[in-house]
């Protein structure tokens, strides 16, 4: 039998096929989903004083007509009615545009509200909205929502009104008793009149504070629970690594570990050792060791007699890591091979032969890694590095060419704690925020566009000591929405300034993967001493002889992405720099710009570009793997978050959760969103 919620929507009163067809534009296909059709915002026609009021504020005044409206036409069909209104001792204008009917229901001593922007220096109102009488016979908060279509707001207000009235009391509680009386949070049914009528702000307040924790407590049940099933359900590997053999192998490096390093490898081992499959994420700033830790515990697997894989997002970046792990590994009778697309022939036949019979020890490679052809003989370890590059499925793929091995996924892109334990919820989470001794920091300056001449004048004095430097431009070639610079005019205008000096190379998206490589290979081996590009070389790239990165419109980046860009310098021994050319029109572009030039660490600037911009953009839309939270704000409200997360932890451990009715609409939910199956969820 089908719960009245679950209804087709044309269920509701005045609801007919036509309607319901708009409303599935938009949708909304049962009653459930127009109840939880929730506003966005509230237009708020609460009486205030004018004295509170700030400049710009929409307000809602209530006077008296003080004089005849006044109108005038302009231009084509455009008109300009105004009328001065006594609100208590204030003479205010109140202006209309193009509602020239308007005049005739306006009469002096008449009592009106006004809805609109207040004009604090003009004493003027520029209104959206007027209603006779006393502005108290209506409600104070009026919801607007978001619509498409024909259907406005004030049509989708009627319908969910009929809706709730039809249909409040089929609505049941899905949170137990215990968590509402903890968190003194109202009911259910409550919960939704109040976010469709609320009576006040503070009955608002509360039923938003109500769906921000249900929304996330749902959602981290999700991810516990599927933690929890896969852990259990999926048996991994017991790796008996040699630990003598590995203390011998970190013991061969050139540095010590710091304590960071040393206690992500030893949570990395702990887990190896463990008959659970490893789901590990690793995040560490630009520079701060994975490479080392990457290299342990390929070994530790080697040592356990499995084989270990790495999978990168480019070939320049799987060359970089083969080399350093060959000169890490080999010298240990470890064989390290790459495999890349242009690794063709019998070149290619013998690495393929070599991993099936086990003689390669560890493969790292781009997602050639994932052919079909690629058999291992007994994968133990799997790493990705800028996992967040790979979709979901091309990970699984790699992870089932062995039998459950261990997974540890690698980001250099520092995740705000908020976002971690939202996205990778199901995941581990060790972090290495620590720096390794002696490394030194990167000096940023931010510069506006008309001391360019003295930028190129520091470039120069660095190139004439044998560096090199990059340069990133926003986009590629000329844009006439975007008065940005771009990187084909870059370089032929640093091209034509450098002349027969220094070689200037160009690099962008549009180039082939073998065009990117030959000019990354150029600029490596410093046959190209300034690199003109767009955001491609955001990643992995190591150059450690580049000491300046120069990037134009520096405020069209956000602050993640600008760190990451500047982490690529300072990869030597020698000073580094980074000069963020930028004239921001905003506060918001001038506060990241002085973020930039005031810390070097990651973290912190990542938590600042979660509030700067949302979590929306933080990884970029298509990549992002949020989740799409109808009240909840992973920013504003990161203590409810923190909060839900440990409950819904407690909550999956516990027997009671799993046996007790008061858990019972919990666990329905839980089983119709798939997460008692061990499927993976969106």
């Amino acid at each position: 039998m089908i719960e009245p919620l679950d209804q087709s929507i044309t269920a509701i009163k005045g609801v007919g096929e036509e309607l319901a067809e708009q409303l599935a534009d938009m949708n909304l296909y049962t009653v459930k989903d127009l109840l939880e059709h929730f506003p966005y915002r509230f237009e708020d026609y609460r009486l205030r004083d004018l004295a509170e009021v700030k400049h710009g504020e929409r307000v809602t005044i209530e006077g008296k007509v003080h004089s005849e409206p006044s109108l005038v036409y302009y231009g084509k069909k455009k008109s300009r009615l105004t009328v001065r209104l006594l609100v208590g001792r204030h003479l205010v204008m109140a202006v209309f545009f193009n509602q020239p009917y308007l005049k005739q229901k306006i009469s002096i001593n008449d009592t009106v509200s006004v809805s609109g922007k207040w004009d604090q220096h003009k004493l003027t109102i520029t209104a959206t909205e007027i209603k006779t009488g006393a502005a108290s016979s209506g409600s104070d908060f009026e919801p607007v929502y978001a619509v498409k279509g024909k259907l406005g707001v004030k049509g989708l207000r009627r319908i969910i009104k009929n809706a709730f009235s039809q249909f409040h009391g089929s609505i049941d509680e899905i949170l137990p008793k215990s968590l509402l009386q903890q968190y003194k949070l109202i009911g259910r049914r409550d919960a939704i009149r109040s976010m469709h009528f609320p009576l006040s702000s503070e009955d608002m307040k509360q039923a938003r504070r109500r769906f921000v924790y249900e929304e996330f407590l749902l959602f981290q049940l999700k991810m516990q629970a599927l933690r929890k099933i896969e852990r259990e359900q999926t048996p991994g590997i017991i790796q008996k690594y040699d630990l003598e053999k590995v203390k011998e192998f970190i013991g061969s490096f050139p540095f010590p570990l710091t304590s960071a390093q040393k206690r992500v490898v030893n949570e990395i081992m702990a887990d190896m050792k463990t008959p659970y499959r490893m789901n590990r994420l690793l995040q560490g700033d630009v520079g701060s060791g994975k490479t080392a830790v990457a290299a342990i515990a390929l070994y530790a697997t080697v040592t356990a007699e499995f084989q270990g894989a790495l999978m990168v997002p480019t070939e320049i970046l799987a060359e970089q890591h083969a080399e350093s792990l060959k000169q890490m590994l080999e010298p240990f009778a470890i064989t390290v091979k790459l495999l890349t697309s242009s690794v063709k022939g019998k070149r290619r036949k013998e690495i393929l032969a070599s991993l099936a019979e086990g003689e390669t020890h560890i493969l790292i490679g781009t997602h050639a890694l994932i052919q079909d052809e690629v058999h291992f003989k007994r994968l133990g370890l799997v790493i990705t590095d800028e996992q967040h590059r790979f979709g979901v499925e091309q990970r699984r793929v790699l992870r089932e060419k062995g039998e459950n091995p261990d997974v540890l996924f690698m980001t250099a892109t520092p995740i705000p704690r908020t976002l971690a334990i939202t996205v990778f919820g199901e995941m581990d989470v060790s972090v290495l925020d620590e720096m390794p001794a002696g490394r030194k920091m990167i000096e940023t300056y931010w510069a506006k566009h008309d001391m360019l001449d003295r930028v190129l004048g520091f470039m120069e004095k660095e190139l004439a000591q044998g560096r090199q430097a990059y340069v990133i431009c926003p986009l590629i070639e000329e844009s006439e929405k975007l008065d940005v610079q771009n990187a084909i005019d870059v370089h032929i205008t640093l091209s034509m300034h450098f002349a027969d000096q220094y070689k200037v190379g160009l690099m962008h998206g549009r180039l082939s993967s073998d065009e990117k490589d030959s000019v990354m290979k150029e600029f490596s081996s410093n046959e190209v001493q300034v690199l003109v590009s767009t955001t491609v070389v955001e990643v992995g790239v190591n150059v450690p002889n580049a000491t300046v990165m120069v990037i134009y419109d520096a405020e069209r980046f956000g602050l993640s992405q600008l760190h990451q860009l500047r982490g690529r310098v300072g990869r030597g021994s020698d000073q580094s720099y980074c000069i963020l050319l930028a004239d921001p029109k905003s506060e918001v572009g001038k506060e990241r710009m002085r973020i930039m030039a005031e810390t070097n660490d990651g973290f912190v600037l990542s938590e600042k570009d979660l509030e700067l911009r949302g979590p929306g953009d933080f990884f970029g839309k298509k990549q992002s793997g949020l989740p799409e939270f109808k009240v909840a704000d992973m920013v504003h409200d990161y203590r409810a978050l923190e909060t839900a997360r440990s409950d819904a932890t407690k909550l999956i451990q516990s027997e009671a959760f799993w046996s007790s009715p008061d858990y019972e609409p919990l666990r329905a939910y839980l089983a119709s969103n798939g997460a008692l199956k061990g499927e993976k969820l969106d």
